[in-house]
């Protein structure tokens, strides 16, 4: 493990043999990725309100469309953010923009969503344009955990880019279990994973892992959020 400051790495151990690229590659890799799509599952806690909500998220250049199915009621709430500019389709088919948008999330959620900054969380990375505190898996070359803008984000896990459902929690397994004989195993997965992955998109081509479970949290509000599958 490895406690990281900005791009400063401060070992607490010696890593082991690399099974694959460096993180710093990973890292710069996935933060110019800007064509991708998840499905997945947010449980959200505001204060003394939460909802369960199917997810959407499609990021094509600097445009992230994001659906949220089912919370706060019938129908599904859907955001559209491009650099500043942030509109929303709520569940009554009210089309909203800009602060009339953002009031909206925000009485809806319970919160101010960091939207520009999380295109990039769920990737596993940080965000280029603000400080950060990671903690670093050197085996594996991937987050642990990362602090940056007064949110504390945790990965609990990763699957294979492309991956889904049973399947991709299998093949999470195999991974594991490969680590713990010695971690040879997860250098041919890795990178059997993302040679395959490579030829089904730009996603699959950036990195073999992705995150599959995280959790994003601040004083009073935690977003758990599992991803049921990526694409490009």
């Amino acid at each position: 493990m490895a406690v990281i400051a900005g791009c400063r790495t401060v070992p607490v151990q010696q890593p082991p043999v690399s099974v694959g690229q460096t993180w710093e590659t990973t890292r710069s890799e996935l933060q110019a990725l800007d064509h991708y799509a998840l499905r997945g599952r947010v449980a959200v806690a505001a204060g003394k309100d939460g909802f369960n909500a199917g997810l959407r998220w499609k990021q094509d250049g600097g445009h992230s469309q994001v659906s949220l199915e089912g919370p706060l009621g019938a129908g599904a709430v859907q955001i559209s953010v491009d650099g500043n500019n942030l509109s929303i389709v709520n569940s009554h088919g009210d089309h909203l923009d800009r602060d009339a948008a953002r009031a909206e999330l925000v009485g809806r959620l319970g919160f101010d969503p960091p939207l520009s900054s999380l295109r990039y969380w769920i990737l596993g990375v940080p965000d280029p344009t603000m400080p950060f505190n990671e903690v670093l898996d050197l085996q594996q070359q991937r987050l642990q955990s990362l602090e940056q803008g007064g949110w504390q984000i945790d990965y609990t896990g990763y699957m294979p880019a492309g991956g889904s459902g049973a399947g991709a929690a299998s093949r999470a397994a195999a991974g594991a279990a490969g680590a713990a004989s010695g971690g040879a195993a997860v250098g041919a997965a890795g990178t059997a994973g993302a040679a395959a992955a490579g030829a089904a998109g730009s996603a699959e081509a950036a990195a073999a892992w992705l995150p599959a479970k995280m959790t994003v949290q601040r004083s009073g509000v935690r977003v758990r959020l599992i991803v049921d599958g990526w694409s490009s």
